[in-house]
């Protein structure tokens, strides 16, 4: 590989070693092995200059480029240097991909507004990320993708969790991304440390100059070849600045104009042999070169030092000069041009003290190196800083008193530096309300915790200090921003033990006030899943209400505790959540909340969904209409949904859930995409449409576990449990059912589902009837008919109630109320019920009756192929012993469709049962297309791979011959024509064959 080109910009001498780094990463990135760099070091090391190098070889190469820059002003803008990267990519007049954003393209509306659409997108930090990827991704796919985030340092923490999920998601991608950071602890710092760790991110530590590097770097600043130099030149050089480049530049520049470093005739010399230390010459070097331009110019300067790299020219100017005219064109003098500047001041001074900041507008300059704002503030005295604080901030003020975007956070620093600390409390106090109200909450936190710093203690322990310059109010108000902030970020433990200190500490408070903190408490311990962690809070909600507190006082804290009551084990949950719901929709009427209104609506519709679709249905609308008439998109997609789900469940209709599938896509609500396209996987599972559920489960499984949606990736592998069973592949429901289990499935709602439509109807499959009893026992324990529930296709209602009926253990009194139940008449449901009632019938002498109810059953079942040939399996022997039904035609029609899905054990039940009637059934040879290549090559036969697949379980031969409706001499042999086809020493060492084989696959 060629050695990349290091003399574009003057002063990057030294770092050619660093530069391949980058550019073999730049490289990788264009094969889609994308990768992170992050680039450390102290300040004035070169970070910045080498991050602009790599930049220039992506362009060469023709990489898209995306850039942003953190800033001083640091955490009140969540995603500053994400927003200023994309929007770089907007107005280059780059379209978004939208075929590769799908529903990620709303999302990224929340970084560059002329891509929003409306304000629904979900807001999960993490799904912001994700589209993120993606955009970087679909930039790159032809040529490769460059993301520059510079001075991570000062990022916030929503910035630095992008990064992370970046960093841990590229391997794969055209992408590179390339972070620059200072090498002093930090945030950011321990970020690059544990993705080092971790083997997501190279780091990239620039180290100080050596003697021959600074060499040649002081040749190059003077325009002469380094064999031309002095030794002596750079000697001084290097031991002024200790290697540092930027230090280093600043010297030579600062030697030049003090006439120390002179050329005569064709050299350069040194005159004199004073010497400085180190940060002073640094600071006098800057001083003498602000000097140069006048005095006004050095006080334009020092007022922009103290506003921050970066700082808009308005106020610097009022800050600075009463004369706008004159600072105006000291400033343009400060800022390199090369038309304006005359002589030795364009070519000794002017040159690099300023540079425009475009990205931020055209009333916005920067330092050209943070060092340089430094060493104008260390000039200044302590008065001096408090001087220039206090006038920049009554000049912000008087240009726009709204104090918008990163202007907040800097005017409450800079009356912190005037001595102002109310005022400063109130204006912190406004940038993390403003984070909070933007979902930055990491962000808000981190704005609390420098308040903490700059104003004294933010926390319970004491909110009325003696003597103390900032209200006992405006503390409590802070305070509880900060419990606001933890809990929706998630950290709920820490959340709570603020909440103890401020019910300890403040006992004075508004206690509405303190019921609001406590039920944002809860809803993040119902997000969180920890739900009673959840109730609690409630309690301690209710226990603040005074007495008589009517619903409206009640509303918030009615319709948390109504989503996290059907998560609990109590009785009468279900009835509770409705009751609560109910008030909670009269609380928020009363209030004039539509937000709180769609909520409660939502949560009535959930509960009632048992009990009537057609109430669930009517509750739905009016979420619909609710949030229509308020905008509240995210809602109306909830009530979408809802709508969709009762569709399918009372008749398997899917225009509804397609459409909700189709508007929260459309309008990025990622996580309920999701959520929709889990329900339609579940749907084709149950359809025996396997490819279809496949394809859906394939491509969203590991998005959701990225995304960490855990209840949707939970229920994906409820889906994935489900499909193996429908298909009687045992190995593959068993390794299912180990992830659904360690990803707490258990205790999941979705549980009884995995018990009820996988595990029993599996059991079914396989012709095993006493596990079958036994599955079904442990569902109508752990989900009784009797109760309402949400686990309404479980089996309770359907497929169990079938096999009481058969077994004798259900009458009419059981089906007849579950026929009237909503449960029993959804359709899944449906299809078992109509059988009961007609072996019932049959039971009972009445053949015309038994086959109506069994017709009925069958068109129920007809879209449900799997369970409508099961249904007939488990009806004949019924059917037989009363005389009623097309017993012969069911058992034909049932056979053939297990034998072509691969289902043997009912395949050959069947047969059994056929020639039992008498029927004439041909042998089934056919089926080596179902058997391993690696197997076909051995010899092995369908009938022997059949007894190979069952051999997984280690059962005994009366076992398999039973599963098989063989004898147990049959079993035998074909176990015997195994062990020597497969070089199998005994049947165990045949058993642990067959398990690591089909374990493989």
């Amino acid at each position: 590989m060629t050695q990349p080109r290091v003399d574009r910009l003057s002063g990057l001498v030294g770092r050619e070693d660093e530069l391949a780094q980058l550019d073999r990463a730049l490289q990788d990135a264009r094969k889609s092995r994308g990768g992170t760099v992050c680039v450390t070091g102290e300040p004035g090391i070169g970070k910045t200059r080498l991050a602009g190098e790599a930049i220039t070889l992506a362009r060469e190469a023709g990489m898209t480029v995306l850039k942003g820059r953190c800033i001083a002003t640091g955490p009140a803008v969540p995603y500053r240097s994400l927003t200023e990267a994309l929007l770089s990519l907007a107005r280059a007049g780059g379209a978004p991909p939208i075929d590769a954003l799908g529903p990620y393209l709303p999302v990224l509306g929340r970084l560059v507004p002329e891509w929003a659409i409306g304000d629904a997108c979900d807001r999960s930090p993490i799904v912001l990320a994700e589209a993120v990827v993606r955009l970087a991704a679909a930039c790159g796919r032809e040529r490769g993708c460059l993301l520059v985030i510079d001075d991570l340092h000062d990022a916030d923490l929503e910035t630095l969790a992008v990064l992370e999920y970046l960093a841990a998601n590229l391997a794969l991608l055209p992408v590179a991304v390339v972070a620059t950071l200072r090498d002093t602890p930090g945030t950011a710092h321990a970020l690059a440390d544990t993705l080092a760790q971790r083997g997501e991110a190279g780091l990239l530590r620039l180290g100080r100059l050596g003697a021959a590097q600074v060499h040649a770097l002081t040749a190059s600043c003077l325009g002469c070849p380094p064999d031309e130099l002095p030794v002596a030149v750079s000697d001084r050089v290097l031991a002024d600045s200790s290697g540092i480049p930027f230090t280093a530049v600043e010297l030579i520049r600062g030697m030049r104009v003090e006439g120390r470093l002179v050329r005569t005739e064709d050299r350069w010399r040194l005159v004199g042999t004073s010497r400085a230390a180190i940060p002073f010459t640094l600071v006098r070097a800057v001083e003498q070169r602000a000097e140069r331009l006048g005095a006004q110019t050095l006080r334009l300067l020092s007022a922009a030092a103290v506003l921050g790299r970066s700082f808009p020219l308005s106020v610097a100017r009022r800050c600075a000069a009463p004369d706008d005219h004159e600072a105006a064109g000291s400033l343009r003098s400060a800022v390199v041009d090369d038309h304006e500047a005359a002589g030795s001041l364009r070519s000794a001074v002017v040159d690099g003290l300023l540079v425009p900041d475009e990205e931020r507008g055209p009333d916005w300059y920067a330092f050209e190196h943070p060092l340089t704002q430094e060493a104008l503030l260390d000039r200044l005295t302590p008065a001096d800083r408090s001087e220039l604080a206090a006038r920049a901030v009554a000049a912000m003020n008087e240009l726009d008193p709204s104090l918008p975007g990163t202007w907040c956070l800097l005017a409450a620093r800079l009356h912190g530096q005037a001595g102002d600390r109310r005022t400063a409390a109130v204006r912190y106090l406004e940038v993390a309300r403003r984070a909070l109200a933007g979902h930055g909450p990491g962000t808000a936190i981190a704005v609390l915790h420098e308040a903490r710093s700059a104003l004294g203690p933010v926390d319970g322990s004491d909110l009325h200090p003696p003597d103390d310059a900032v209200p006992a109010g405006v503390r409590r108000e802070l305070l509880e921003t900060l419990l606001l902030a933890l809990a929706d970020d998630g950290r709920l433990e820490r959340a709570t033990e603020v909440a103890r200190q401020l019910r300890r500490a403040d006992v004075e408070a508004d206690p509405g006030r303190r019921v609001e903190l406590h039920v944002r408490l809860a809803w993040a311990a119902q997000v969180a899943g920890q739900w009673d962690a959840g109730l609690e809070q409630v309690r301690a909600a209710r226990e603040l209400l005074p007495e008589g507190a009517g619903a409206r006082d009640t509303a918030g804290i009615d319709v948390v505790e109504a989503y996290l009551m059907v998560s609990t084990a109590e009785q009468g949950r279900i009835g509770r959540s409705e009751q609560l719901a109910r008030r909670a929709i009269e609380g928020a009427e009363q209030r004039g909340d539509h937000a709180l209104a769609c909520q409660a609506w939502y949560a009535m519709g959930f509960a009632t969904r048992g009990r009537s679709l057609a109430e669930s249905d009517r509750c739905f609308r009016r979420t619909l209409r609710m949030a229509a008439e308020s905008r509240q998109v995210s809602w109306h997609n909830h009530g979408l949904i809802g709508l969709g789900s009762n569709a399918w469940l009372a008749e398997a209709d899917l225009d509804g859930l397609h459409h909700a599938y189709q508007e929260t896509m459309r309008t990025g609500c990622v996580s309920l995409a999701h959520n929709v396209g889990a329900m339609l996987a579940l749907d084709a599972v149950l359809r025996a449409d396997f490819d279809r559920a496949a394809a859906l489960l394939d491509g969203s499984r590991a998005e959701t576990e990225r995304l960490q949606l855990h209840s949707v990736t939970r229920y994906a592998l409820m889906v994935g449990a489900v499909a193996a069973a429908h298909r009687a592949r045992r190995p593959q429901l068993r390794a299912a059912l180990a992830r659904f289990r360690s990803s707490g499935g258990n205790e999941s709602r979705e549980a009884p589902l995995v018990l009820g439509l996988a595990e029993l109807f599996c059991a079914l499959l396989e012709e095993e009837h006493e596990q079958s009893a036994e599955l079904a026992a442990r569902l109508t324990a752990a989900v009784p008919p009797d109760e309402e529930n949400y686990f309404h296709l479980a089996g309770s209602h359907g497929l169990v109630l079938l096999l009481s009926v058969l077994a004798g253990r259900a009458d009419w009194a059981e089906v007849e109320r579950i026929t009237a139940s909503q449960a029993g008449r959804m359709r899944w449901n449906r299809q078992f019920v109509g059988l009961a009632r007609a072996v019932l019938h049959g039971r009972e002498g009445r053949p015309a009756e038994a086959v109506a109810a069994c017709r009925a059953a069958q068109a129920d079942a007809v879209v449900f192929p799997t369970a409508r040939h099961l249904g007939l399996r488990l009806v004949a022997d019924a059917a037989v012993a009363d005389g009623w039904g097309a017993v012969r035609d069911w058992l034909t029609e049932a056979e053939t469709y297990f034998h072509h899905s691969g289902v043997d054990a009912v395949a050959a039940a069947c047969r059994s049962r056929l020639r039992s009637l008498g029927a004439p059934v041909g042998q089934r040879r056919t089926g080596a297309d179902r058997i391993p290549a690696e197997l076909v090559a051995l010899g092995v036969t369908p009938r022997e791979y059949d007894v190979f697949c069952l051999l997984v379980e280690r059962a005994g031969n009366k076992t398999v011959a039973a599963r098989l409706q063989i004898s147990p001499r049959t079993v035998e042999k074909h176990i015997a024509s195994l062990i020597g086809k497969t070089d199998s020493a005994t049947r165990a060492q045949l058993c642990d064959f067959v398990a690591d084989f089909l374990a493989a696959r």
